[in-house]
């Protein structure tokens, strides 16, 4: 009795150490621009994915054939934010992105996720590998990188951002200080309909 006690126990914590195991293997892999950019000029079957909304994409520019899949669309009403800024919100999450995707790329695809600070591309990659596309790799520095300088208090960000408004420092927390654009790899503003969010195209004019 107390052996077959003791198998059940066994059974029982492997199967926790499998559940375990099998949600680190959730997280997709980070890798910086600069990998992303040799993947996509060695490795067969690795595309770039651009996860920002269309107006990002159309008026702040993209890599290159980067497949345009927003992750979330913009608000039109302006609010204002934790840190005292305001903005359009980048809020209304594309309930059909995974499904969208799906219909252009197969789930044995490298598929390089990119977005504008890397926010949205962990976000967008860690769903995507839910979905079964096991091959997805977060861009982490993005295409135009992350504030600069940024500070991970709070209360210090808004301390020097007061002394940056004062002092009337305008470069304070610009992003390109890093990022696709940084490395001085290929981007574009041009907009090619073959690498444009399907929705917006006729069928007919998508074509991997």
């Amino acid at each position: 009795m107390n052996r077959k006690i003791l198998l059940a126990v066994c059974l029982i914590v492997s199967l926790v150490f499998l559940s375990s195991s099998a949600g680190f293997a959730e997280e997709p892999k980070k890798i910086l621009c600069l990998e992303a950019y040799d993947m996509l000029n060695t490795v067969p079957d690795t595309y770039l994915i651009d996860v920002r909304t269309r107006a990002e994409y159309q008026l702040v520019g993209h890599p290159i054939n980067a497949y345009l899949f927003p992750y979330m669309f913009m608000k039109n009403k302006l609010r204002k934010e934790k840190d005292g800024k305001y903005g359009y919100g980048i809020n209304v999450k594309n309930k059909a992105f995974t499904e969208e995707i799906g219909k252009v790329f197969k789930k044995t695809d490298n598929l390089l996720i990119i977005s504008r600070d890397g926010t949205r591309s962990a976000l967008a990659a860690k769903e995507l590998i839910k979905a079964g596309f096991k091959k997805a790799y977060d861009v982490k520095n993005g295409f135009e990188g992350p504030e600069f300088p940024f500070f991970e208090d709070s209360n210090k960000q808004k301390f020097y951002r007061q002394l940056a408004k004062r002092n009337k420092i305008h470069g304070f927390n610009h992003r390109r200080h890093y990022g696709w654009q940084w490395w001085g790899l290929p981007w574009t503003y041009e907009i090619d309909p073959k690498f444009i969010y399907p929705p917006d195209l006729k069928p007919s004019k998508r074509k991997k």
